[in-house]
Formats: structure tokens, C-alpha cells, sequence
């Protein structure tokens, strides 16, 4: 009995440890698979999309330009003489005709009457001469003195015909040099600082000028192109399409303007062009010797553009990340130029399509998205 009673005992303790054994283990089992099916389900990357839109984009030419003034002029003295006074201030905007700076003028006032008086001695002497040519004329024809006397009368008055000329000359040659002591703007525009100072001598040899003028409006610039580019170029002044903005490093304004000229020559070391533009600069945003980003526009045409950072390259080419239905595609497309933050798609994309700005590192081709505004936009109609 009681070796029966020890089997039953054995019996049930085997039944009831299989019974754990195989709950134990199921349970384990099933909760196994369960992360291994959540697994086999693919996360949707975050991404951040931009439309490509179908408009009217420029052709744009950008280089690397200078600002250069139309004209400028050194102020020089033309006749060795002492600053008596300076008219401006250094920095001051003049106008053509006013007066910059007043140079001594008595030597040359003191010549000028000099010379004057010569004149009037001459004059004087003229007088004498004709009355003697006079006298001996009519003493001629009544054969009371020879022909000599008459002759030399004539050429006496000749003479002081000449000396009058000759003191003439002289006047005016002084006050030519008298109007050169006062120092006038030949153009408009904006003065330099006063190299010479008042009370300094200046003479016409002195290698560096007493002020410099520039012209502040307009303005040239300045700057070089391919020479591929050059019939384009052309033909855009032809059609009076070729506009130039010139960007200046800081400021938020830009100048526009035209091209006037192309340099008539290629530089054939380095196969550019220089091309000059006009830019009226009456708000004065652009200063002479000014490195300024130039765009030249050269027509306007119908493309497809698509934010710049939704390109991406790979070594078959440029590509973007089209989205539908959520799902991210690889999209070939060719690139033809960078407009600001736009890129001009020449084919691949016809315009409406959804592309993928922000989110690039996780994404593959066929992958499945979700849109951050989306995402924002659906947590706050949750709420």
C-alpha cells in the first residue's frame, strides 16, 4: 500500500511538472514572436516635403565684380603757387563749377598790370608814329623831305602796331594763369580728403594730386564671363533684356542696371570677357572699389523649380525624393542652374509634384514617410 501510494504521489508531481514545463514554455514562445512581427514592420522616416512649381525663372549669369566710378579726376594745381584757402570739406559732395580751393594770385596780379601799362606806353608810341607817317606823307607830296622819311615812319608804326599785339598777348596770357589760383570741381561728386593742406606750396610737378573726385552716379561694374556666354550676352543687349542687380556684401538693397559695353577683346590667357554694367546709384548703395556680386539676367523662361535642397547626388546622376500616397520614390532629374535657394529642373519633375526637402539620411527608394507639418497638424486636431 504503501509502495502504491508512492508511485500515485510520483505520478501526479510528473503530471504537474509537465504541465508547468509546456505553460512555461508556450508562454515564452508567443511572447517572443510578438517583437519579431512588430519588427517585420517597417518605421515611417519623418521627412520635410516642398512642391515643385511650374513658373517663369530667369536665365542668371553670377560673377565676382568691382565697382568703378565713370569718372575721376585728380584735382591738380597748373602753376606753382601757395593754398591761400580750401573751399571743401573732406567726404563733401560737390557740383560741377564749385570752387575747391584758392591759390595765391598776387605775382600774377602785379604782372597783369605791368603788362597793362606796356600796353598803354605802345598805344601811346602808335599815336606818335601815325602822326609822323601823317606829316611826312603830305611833305612827300609836296617834295619838301625824301620818300626815306615817310618809309620809316610807316615801319615805325608798324613796329608799335606789333608791341601792341605782343603786350595784348601777354595780358592774356596772365589772366589765363590768373583764373588757375582759384580751383574749380570739373565734375560732380564726392571728394576724397585734402592730400595738401592750407598754407602748403603746390607746384604742377608734385606727383600727388591736392584731392581726387569721383563720380557717385552713375557707376560702372565691372566683372567677367566665359566666353560661351558671350552670344547670349549679345543677343540680350540686342533685345534690351540684359539686366544687372549688383548684391553688396552686408546690405540687403541691390542696384539694377544695364549692360553698356563688352570689352572688345577676350582675354585669351584665361578665355573671359569683361562686361561693363551702368547703375544709375542715386541712393549711392554701391561705392567705387566695392567687390559686389553680379546677376546678369539674361531672359525669362517657363521651367519647373523645386527648393535646392531637395536635390541630391549620387554617381548616376542628380535625383529627388517624390512623395505619393506616403511613400518616398527616387526621381532622376537634370539639373540646369541654382537660382537663390531654387533649383531649375530641365527634365524629370512637371511641376505639382510633392519632394522631399529635410530628412534625406534615412530615406531609400520605396520607403514609407510621414510628413512633419502633417504630424503637427494632426497631433493639434487630436487635441
Amino acid at each position: 500500500m504503501r509502495r502504491r501510494a508512492l508511485w500515485v504521489v510520483v505520478a501526479v508531481l510528473a503530471l504537474a511538472g509537465s504541465a508547468f514545463a509546456v505553460q512555461w514554455f508556450g508562454t515564452g514562445d508567443k511572447a517572443a514572436g510578438q517583437p519579431a512581427r512588430a519588427a517585420a514592420v517597417p518605421r515611417a522616416v519623418a521627412v520635410v516635403t516642398g512642391t515643385a512649381t511650374r513658373k517663369k525663372a530667369p536665365v542668371v549669369i553670377e560673377a565676382l565684380g568691382s565697382v568703378t566710378p565713370l569718372a575721376s579726376v585728380a584735382v591738380r594745381t597748373r602753376i606753382d603757387s601757395e593754398i591761400v584757402a580750401i573751399h571743401f570739406e573732406d567726404g563733401a559732395v560737390v557740383k560741377k563749377g564749385d570752387l575747391l580751393v584758392t591759390l595765391d594770385s598776387r605775382a600774377l596780379e602785379a604782372q597783369i598790370r605791368q603788362a597793362e601799362g606796356q600796353l598803354a606806353r605802345d598805344k601811346a608810341q602808335l599815336e606818335g608814329a601815325e602822326r609822323d607817317f601823317k606829316r611826312y606823307t603830305e611833305l612827300v607830296a609836296r617834295a619838301a623831305t625824301p620818300q626815306t622819311n615817310l618809309d620809316n615812319a610807316k615801319t615805325q608804326a608798324d613796329v608799335y602796331r606789333a608791341a601792341i599785339l605782343t603786350s595784348q598777348a601777354t595780358i592774356d596770357n596772365l589772366k589765363v594763369q590768373l583764373g588757375f589760383t582759384t580751383i574749380r570741381a570739373p565734375i560732380s561728386g564726392r571728394m576724397s580728403q585734402a592730400n595738401v593742406k592750407l598754407g602748403n606750396q603746390v607746384r604742377t610737378a608734385d606727383a600727388t594730386p591736392i584731392a581726387t573726385i569721383n563720380q557717385m552716379a552713375p557707376v560702372y561694374v565691372s566683372f567677367t564671363v566665359p566666353q560661351r556666354v558671350l552670344p547670349q550676352i549679345r543677343a540680350a543687349m540686342t533685345n534690351e533684356d540684359s539686366t544687372v542687380e549688383a548684391i553688396v556684401p552686408g546690405d540687403k538693397r541691390r542696384a539694377r542696371g544695364q549692360v553698356a559695353m563688352i570689352e572688345n577683346s577676350v582675354d585669351s590667357s584665361t578665355g573671359m570677357a569683361t562686361i561693363r554694367a551702368v547703375m544709375p546709384n542715386q541712393d549711392e548703395v554701391l561705392w567705387p572699389g566695392t567687390l559686389v556680386t553680379a546677376q546678369l539676367t539674361l531672359k525669362v523662361e517657363d521651367t519647373v523649380t523645386v527648393p535646392s535642397s531637395a536635390v541630391q547626388v549620387s554617381q548616376q546622376g542628380s535625383f529627388v525624393y517624390v512623395v505619393k500616397d506616403g511613400v518616398a520614390k527616387v526621381q532622376p532629374v537634370t539639373v540646369l542652374r541654382t537660382v537663390g535657394l531654387e533649383a531649375v529642373v530641365e527634365t524629370g519633375l512637371s511641376g505639382g509634384e510633392s519632394v522631399v526637402t529635410d530628412g534625406h539620411l534615412q530615406l531609400t527608394d520605396g520607403v514609407r514617410v510621414t510628413v512633419r507639418g502633417d504630424q503637427g497638424r494632426q497631433g493639434k486636431t487630436g487635441a
